[in-house]
């Protein structure tokens, strides 16, 4: 698995992902603090609704990442991006009302959604190879459970020796040490200044002969919708957005209302909010870890769909043991029934997201994964901008036990939908068409014309370039 590694570029990129989410991880810590400290009992409301805010930021503006990844230099593009967080985390240690609060979340989260899609992309074309690439998803798999296991650790042992305002101070050290380990790096299709201008140029040329013979206006309207419509188009794809939802209803539950849970409902220390967020990520980490082996003998969807169902189970115990008012009555042992629950949890919600990359690669051309992840970066947060206020609002208003009913409810659901959506049979050839898309379009650079409708077939194939095909004539 750490093979991948001695690629000098994903090296350095896997590196920047590392540091940046762990400063990340700091962050959240600190903001469940922060809200606590602002709103008392109502800080799941507070922090419901920041990461709302957060995930608004990622749906409006991850489209426009698909877009600029495909007109800006990549290494800009990411370096900008860590600037502006690091902006954001020094500021947020000065706040002292809760408008702040959602102010300075809403910058950062619009940096980190410019920055992920387009690292997402930039991963395969650095490892083109599967298995490589491959390998590098286990690795990213790990790198976002830093933040949930190695952060909340690393914030319990700072938090021992000074206030929960530093923690900041490690997150915008993470993006500084981000940006630099970037900045020296030439990436894929990445050409100097001279060269960008040059291709700008072309382009320009190339879209208004292309307005003259199709008079349609191509621009990035049909780049930004592209990878939606290729998401929603595929079975395999519509069943991995109900699965992020039923990770995205467990993952609220987590986020949100750990803080509450154990410094509310089990009177425990701001040091313990990190431990039950550490344990979440240990889960989260050990079956990343297992994934490779487990992915080669059992294929993608007979792990993901079970785990989905592993997560609906484990919310219903939390409901069961909250609404039975069971926690509340053993506090001393509710405290490691939580610990073993959020590591299951977490292991599920692994072994649920790390291979979506794979089925993302497997379903669009090289030159249309750009549009793919921002696609599926939109979609997905989108989910957790339902249930992050779901979370938060009904842990205020009605309780920990109803939030954990609904939540719960929603990732039964989902999962069911994804089990529905996803064929046994999952063909790597789709048949479909593209009217919305001129000739000439990028997508459409190895299809024949056919016809109004041109319907051709995508290959899925992860080994080779994509290619179009006409369907056969009936």
């Amino acid at each position: 698995m750490l093979s991948v590694l001695r690629d000098r570029t994903y090296r350095h990129l896997f590196l920047a992902q590392t540091v940046a989410l762990t400063g990340t991880g700091l962050a959240t810590v600190a903001l469940a603090l922060l809200a606590y400290d602002l709103a008392g009992g109502q800080a799941a409301a507070v922090l419901g609704t920041a990461l709302a805010l957060k995930m608004t930021a990622y749906v409006g503006l991850a489209p426009l990442a698909g877009v600029l990844a495909r007109r800006m230099p990549r290494r800009t593009l990411l370096v900008g991006a860590d600037l502006v967080r690091l902006l954001a985390a020094l500021v947020l240690p000065f706040v002292g009302r809760v408008w702040q609060v959602y102010a300075l979340v809403l910058l950062l989260q619009a940096a980190s959604a410019v920055f992920t899609p387009a690292f997402q992309a930039t991963i395969p074309r650095v490892l083109p190879q599967e298995g490589d690439y491959t390998r590098a998803l286990t690795l990213s798999r790990l790198a976002y459970d830093l933040e949930s296991l190695a952060s909340p650790v690393l914030a319990a042992a700072l938090l021992a020796l000074m206030p929960y305002g530093w923690l900041f101070a490690g997150t915008a050290a993470g993006f500084l040490l981000s940006a630099l380990l970037v900045l020296p790096l030439r990436l894929p299709a990445e050409a100097d200044d001279s060269d960008c201008d040059r291709d700008r140029d072309r382009d320009r040329e190339r879209d208004r002969d292309r307005d003259l013979r199709h008079r349609r206006p191509p621009g990035p309207a049909s780049a930004r919708v592209l990878g939606v419509r290729v998401f929603l188009a595929t079975p395999r794809l519509r069943a991995l957005l109900a699965l992020d939802l039923a990770v995205a209803a467990a993952g609220a539950l987590v986020l949100v209302d750990t803080v509450v849970l154990v410094q509310g409902g089990l009177g425990r220390s701001a040091g313990d909010v990190s431990l039950a967020l550490a344990a979440y990520g240990a889960g989260s980490m050990t079956v990343a870890l297992l994934l490779p082996r487990v992915l080669g003998r059992t294929g993608d969807r007979a792990l993901m769909l079970p785990a989905a169902g592993a997560l609906a189970a484990a919310l219903g115990l939390l409901t069961a043991g909250l609404a039975s008012g069971w926690a509340g009555a053993h506090p001393t042992a509710a405290w490691p029934a939580l610990l073993a629950l959020w590591l299951c949890l977490g292991a599920a919600t692994s072994a649920v997201l790390t291979p979506g990359g794979r089925l993302l690669r497997r379903s669009a051309a090289a030159t249309d994964l750009p549009g793919l992840f921002a696609a599926h970066f939109s979609l997905s947060h989108g989910c957790w901008l339902l249930t992050y206020p779901l979370a938060g609002w009904l842990a205020s208003r009605a309780g920990l036990a109803a939030s954990a009913a609904a939540l719960g409810a929603v990732a039964l659901a989902a999962a069911l939908a994804a089990a529905r959506l996803w064929p046994r049979r999952d063909p790597e050839e789709l048949a479909h068409t593209h009217p919305e898309l001129p000739v000439g379009h990028p997508h459409m650079a190895d299809a024949p014309d056919g016809g109004p409708a041109r319907v051709h077939v995508h290959a899925f194939r992860i080994d080779a370039l994509h290619r179009h095909w006409p369907t056969p004539a009936r």
